[in-house]
């Protein structure tokens, strides 16, 4: 049976499952969603995953970097899989849609195919990566850099988060070893191509009455932390003139930012200062220190390495004209990715086939995705974010309608590679 007999993903389902990860959240942590990177919260999400994949009759397994992977046996045993899947973390005070939206789809998929017997030669694995986001450590991806080989064991003892908690111990603090992670590292010959569907998070698809969004590039991040030391005295004893103000270097250092990537030369760019913590945090005292950090972001590799070296010589001038000393950290770092033609002409194909109008565009976020196109050829499917787009906000809005429309075409593109790649690897004698 394939999806033009008649299959199709179930809306309520959908909301149904969103619903349930919606209520795995830290108590009194405030609007929205807060399900943080290697805490207990995580876990029972995977574990929420696991046991729906495991009623479906499929093998669960947790890898040693914190990835569920669930397998559904293809009918030709030794091919290498199709994969799906998003992640299942948040930043703090998050939508339900960001991640959640593309394991649902996975989980809706794997139904799908279970329950109306569909045959597909190929091995098909549902993924719920691990520690997607980079609000906890600064280094996002952290479950599919592991995988794609880009993070070490070495590695996870250098990323913090603010309570000085490093990676490594936290993943020690929810049953995980981080000296064996190399474990969990894929090989290219195990998999065939991978799929992941995602929200939008942006308003292009929304405005346009555009379904389905295919993207072609994945923007690269270069993310900083910028130390500023001054010198904390009294408000009311220091006159302006004689003052080291850390957080009045600071403030100009955000403009600057700004303005950098608002600059002709950057038409593209987004840098971002995202938090800002400054001590003593006195109303009465000046700030003696303040820490930026900062998000860089582009579609251009060059360009989004000399945006972030421009910003930190910016800062420099600024802190040396203002009597503060600067120190720059550099967090984390992943380049731009292009993401196969030949995988997004199949899935555009298959949106075609159900009669949905598509967008090939970029995505100005990272993701899961953009690293594992490191081992295995990846595609990426957008589902609109309504709510003017926002995302990484308790206001994220996906529909489910809309999301199952996504996961029709991620069930029917995850069909049709199968049998695409199954005639590629036929024999021709």
């Amino acid at each position: 049976m394939t999806l033009a007999a008649g299959l199709g993903a179930d809306a309520p389902r959908l909301q149904a499952h969103l619903d349930t990860f919606a209520t795995l959240s830290e108590p009194d942590s405030g609007p929205g969603v807060t399900r943080l990177a290697y805490t207990p919260l995580e876990r029972r999400a995977h574990a929420v995953f696991s046991d729906h994949m495991r009623g479906l009759g499929l093998t669960v397994r947790t890898d040693t970097a914190g990835n569920t992977i669930a397998e559904l046996p293809g009918t030709r045993p030794g091919l290498p899989a199709l994969g799906t899947g998003s992640h299942l973390d948040s930043v703090p005070n998050a939508g339900a849609y960001d991640g959640v939206a593309g394991v649902v789809a996975a989980m809706e998929t794997a139904r799908l195919y279970v329950e109306n017997s569909v045959e597909h030669a190929h091995p098909i694995r549902f993924v719920a990566f691990a520690a997607e986001e980079g609000a906890r450590f600064g280094q996002a991806c952290t479950g599919s850099r592991i995988v794609a080989g880009l993070t070490g064991p070495e590695d996870l003892e250098a990323k913090r988060d603010a309570g000085g908690v490093t990676l490594a111990e936290a993943m020690r603090a929810v049953g995980l070893d981080p000296r064996n992670t190399s474990a969990a590292r894929w090989r290219s010959e195990d998999w065939a191509a991978f799929v992941e569907l995602h929200i939008e998070q942006g308003s292009v698809l929304d405005s346009a009455g555009t379904p389905i969004g295919i993207v072609d590039l994945i923007s690269g991040s270069t993310r900083l932390r910028l130390d500023l030391t001054g010198r904390a005295s009294h408000t009311g004893g220091t006159p302006m003139h004689l003052r080291a103000d850390a957080l009045a270097a600071a403030a100009e250092i955000v403009l600057m930012t700004e303005a950098i990537a608002s600059d002709p030369r950057h038409h593209g760019t987004r840098a971002t200062v995202g938090r800002i913590e400054a001590s003593p945090g006195s109303i009465t005292t000046i700030s003696g220190r303040t820490q930026l950090y900062v998000d860089v972001r582009d579609v251009d590799n060059d360009r989004q390495r000399l945006t972030a070296a421009e910003i930190v010589e910016r800062a420099q001038a600024i802190s040396s004209r203002r009597g503060v000393q600067l120190a720059s950290h550099l967090l984390a770092d992943a380049s731009p990715v292009i993401l196969p033609r030949w995988l997004r002409d199949s899935v555009a194909t298959s949106a075609t086939g159900l009669g949905l109008s598509y967008r090939v565009m970029p995505s100005g976020a990272s993701h899961d995705s953009q690293m594992v196109n490191h081992i295995v050829p990846t595609g990426m499917i957008f589902v609109p974010s309504g709510n003017g787009g926002v995302s990484h906000s308790p206001d994220e809005l996906t529909g489910a309608h809309e999301l199952a429309v996504g996961t029709d075409v991620l069930a029917a593109g995850l069909l049709r590679l199968d049998a695409q790649l199954l005639a590629t690897e036929a024999p021709t004698s």
